[in-house]
C-alpha cells in the first residue's frame, strides 16, 4: 500500500480503501444499507466454509457434483436468503440499492460457483448471478481466467473429486 503498510485481510482491505477514497463510495450511502452490507460482508468472510470447501472457485470449468452435503446445501440457502433479503429491502439491482459496492464484490467469486457447479437458486438470486457476471470487470476477470494455462493439479484433483467435469473451458 505504501510505507511499508501491507493490508493483507478482505474486509480490512475494503475499510481500507473506503477510508482512502471516500469519492468512490465502496459501502452504501444509506446507514442501514451500509451496516446491513458489513454484516452480510462480515458473514461471507468468516462463514460459508463447506461451499468453500466443497465446491472450490474456477470460473473455467463445469461439474455436474455427484451429490451436495447438507452443510453445502445450508449454505447455499443462506446466501439465497441473504441476496433475496439485501435485493428486496434495498430495491436492488444490487444487494445495497442502486449501485454496486463493497458487499457485491464480497459475492463475485460465489457468482461464478453458481455458474461452474450449476447451483440452484431462486430466481432472484439466479438474476442477480447473472447481474454480477455482466459486469465489466467480471467479463475481464473471467476472459482472463479462461486465458490463464497454468494448472494447480492439486486444485484440479479436488475438482475432479467433487463430481464430473462436463466441460473445462480453460485456455490449454
Amino acid at each position: 500500500v505504501g510505507n511499508g503498510l501491507v493490508v493483507w485481510d478482505a474486509v480490512a482491505s475494503a475499510e481500507y480503501l473506503a477510508e482512502k477514497c471516500p469519492e468512490k463510495a465502496l459501502w452504501p450511502r444509506d446507514w442501514a444499507a451500509r451496516a446491513q452490507a458489513r454484516s452480510i460482508c462480515a458473514e461471507m468472510h468468516s462463514g460459508f466454509s463447506a461451499l468453500r470447501a466443497n465446491r472450490p472457485m474456477n470460473i473455467g470449468i463445469r461439474v455436474e457434483p455427484a451429490e451436495t452435503n447438507a452443510a453445502t446445501a445450508a449454505n447455499i440457502a443462506r446466501i439465497d436468503e441473504l441476496w433475496c433479503e439485501g435485493l428486496d429491502r434495498f430495491g436492488g439491482p444490487f444487494l445495497a440499492g442502486r449501485a454496486f459496492s463493497v458487499v457485491d464484490a464480497f459475492f463475485c467469486p460465489v457468482a461464478y460457483r453458481a455458474q461452474s457447479y450449476a447451483i440452484p437458486l431462486s430466481a432472484k438470486a439466479a438474476a442477480y448471478v447473472e447481474r454480477l457476471r455482466a459486469l465489466p470487470a467480471m467479463q475481464a476477470w473471467e476472459k482472463a481466467g479462461l486465458a490463464e494455462t497454468m494448472r494447480e493439479p492439486g486444485h484440479d484433483a479436488e475438482i475432479a473429486g467433487i463430481g464430473r467435469v462436463v466441460a473445462d473451458l480453460r485456455a490449454t
